[in-house]
């Protein structure tokens, strides 16, 4: 999943009910079209509009798991782009 950012859609006047008709993801879907698949999204999630809380807990979730392991991820690119490294042949 990718997260809506409601900063980009100031302004624009959306029907929230055919939004989710049309992308919002649910269980009967998932079950359909990808019933073996991980779910992850980013993170923050809009319950109820991006997808259903039955989703976002059920056992095909792992979101949770992402966004904890996202932090570290970000972190360490961030220590690594600060950081001096040489390679072997002495080379940055």
């Amino acid at each position: 999943m990718l997260r809506i950012q409601a900063e980009r859609l100031a302004g624009l006047q959306l029907d929230l009910e055919e939004y989710k008709a049309s992308f919002q993801l649910t269980g009967p879907r998932l079950a359909a079209h990808a019933p073996t698949a991980v779910v992850l999204h980013p993170g923050p999630i809009i319950r109820g509009l991006e997808l259903t809380a039955g989703v976002a807990d059920g056992p095909q979730s792992a979101i949770l798991e992402q966004i904890t392991n996202g932090v570290a991820i970000r972190m360490a690119v961030v220590e690594r782009a600060l950081t001096s490294h040489e390679t072997p042949g002495g080379k940055r």
